[in-house]
């Protein structure tokens, strides 16, 4: 139970702190609860494409520096981010609820944190506690902003019907880069860049989040007011 505890605490933390960031429109629980299983299930696509690769880090070495690149950034970062994405676009991007600027932060961060807190199980459990003390404070919160720059962009396509195509390019491209780097630097066997560039890597994708979240409540702030608005000048013709 302490193990599980462990495990499950830093991805429900990062949900309710998102949760609490959402100020203007607070989604509804079952959408909340269904991106997060969603999450979950995303694991599954991912880890088959990853099983079904035929080389994995153990087998091409540390020092292959240009394999290891492609299986952290083509095999595991871009099969996890791509099944988030699609679960994201395919069952919660057309929801009535998705009615906000913020709201594509808030559904990629619940689906994010519904992957990385199925991931952190198995890592904890396999692990112990030490492993999973690590993860709470490093690779679960980097999962987060990866989520938060992938509903940053998922939350203007939302709104530019007419010009959709790049954002949904960068809510994947940018999950992609962050993960790839993330993971490139945690699997290369050496010291100096796994502590500076995972560090790297997560402070800079944790600034652009921190700065993806302002700007998205500014901007949820201003849709409800001009929605406000609209409405009260509707009924002050009637």
């Amino acid at each position: 139970m302490g193990l599980l505890a462990l495990a499950i605490a830093p991805g429900i933390a990062i949900c309710l702190f998102i949760y609490r960031k959402d100020k203007y429109n607070k989604e509804p629980l079952g959408m909340l609860v269904l991106a997060f299983a969603l999450g979950m299930l995303s694991i599954i696509p991912a880890i088959a494409i990853q099983l079904a690769w035929p080389v994995n880090i153990q087998m091409m070495g540390n020092k292959d520096y240009l394999s290891l690149a492609f299986f952290t950034f083509v095999i595991v970062a871009l099969s996890e981010e791509a099944s988030k994405f699609l679960m994201l676009r395919l069952f919660l991007f057309s929801r009535k609820s998705f009615d906000d600027p913020f709201d594509g932060i808030v559904y990629a961060v619940m689906v994010g944190m519904g992957f990385a807190t199925l991931e952190n199980i198995d890592y904890v459990y396999q692990h112990g506690v030490a492993t999973g003390v690590l993860r709470m404070f490093l690779s679960v919160p980097a999962h987060g902003t990866f989520a938060v720059l992938m509903g940053y962009f998922a939350g203007y396509a939302k709104f530019n019907t007419g010009n959709r195509l790049p954002y949904f390019a960068l809510s994947l491209f940018l999950p992609v880069i962050f993960h790839g780097a993330f993971d490139f630097s945690l699997f290369s066997g050496n010291e100096f860049i796994i502590v500076v560039g995972t560090l790297v890597s997560f402070i800079t994708a944790l600034v652009l989040s921190s700065k993806a979240i302002r700007r998205k409540q500014t901007l949820s702030k201003l849709h409800f007011e001009e929605r406000d608005r609209l409405i009260q000048s509707e009924q002050s013709t009637l």
